[in-house]
């Protein structure tokens, strides 16, 4: 690897090691209008921004999200904990994931665990995988470091330097995409096996809804 090489991989990962993220300790424990909402998520997530101007959330995607039943209403217009904790969910989710396949993925959280629902908590959830996604950032770091070592070593055969260097860096991207790809598909998958089950729950809420007006 040479000097130039070596540094711009060095430079992405340090950009990848210094990625915000919204930190369990970081939400707020009082409720949030939305506009308090939209500068919390705006403060925390800025450097994932790729351009200035551009927008984590605003009050019309918020409003969406409900219209969408990927978040529940507000509380004479507050946002709770909770609120935060999912609108933390969609964003990463939106990224790669289609608005009804968040839906079908965050119903069960919103049915079980939203507000004072369930066994357990938003909050212990959030905590939990927020500990697993940060313990992996150093096997992310080593895989791409690898799907770079590739890249670098093809299309040795162009004498070009600029052709190469663009032929290298485009099988880098070419390999991370297929990564993102391929884990895209699982997911899809995963979601659609848990896609029947919601159904079979449905429908049994229906018949029982069906055999109390019988009653």
């Amino acid at each position: 690897m040479d000097s130039d090489n070596s540094e711009f991989l060095n430079s992405l990962l340090r950009k990848l090691s210094k990625i915000n993220y919204i930190k369990p300790g970081d939400v707020p424990n009082i409720d949030l209008y939305m506009d308090q909402v939209t500068t919390f998520m705006d403060d925390h997530l800025s450097d994932v921004k790729r351009y200035a101007d551009d927008k984590i959330l605003t009050k019309t995607m918020i409003n969406n999200y409900t219209k969408n039943d990927l978040l529940p209403p507000p509380v004479k217009k507050k946002y709770s904990k909770d609120h935060i904790y999912m609108l933390a969910f969609i964003y990463y989710f939106k990224s790669i994931l289609s608005i009804s396949d968040i839906q079908k993925l965050l119903t069960p959280l919103t049915e079980n665990f939203f507000g004072d629902h369930g066994d357990s908590s938003l909050d212990a959830i959030y905590k939990e995988i927020y500990r697993l996604e940060k313990s992996q950032l150093s096997n992310i770091s080593k895989d791409v470091f690898t799907q770079f070592k590739l890249s670098e070593d093809a299309f040795k055969n162009i004498e070009n330097k600029d052709e190469q260097h663009f032929m290298q860096l485009f099988t880098f991207v070419s390999l991370l995409s297929f990564d993102v790809y391929m884990k895209k598909n699982i997911i899809e998958n995963i979601i659609d096996e848990l896609s029947p089950k919601q159904n079979t729950s449905d429908n049994k809420e229906n018949e029982n809804e069906k055999d109390k007006k019988k009653i």
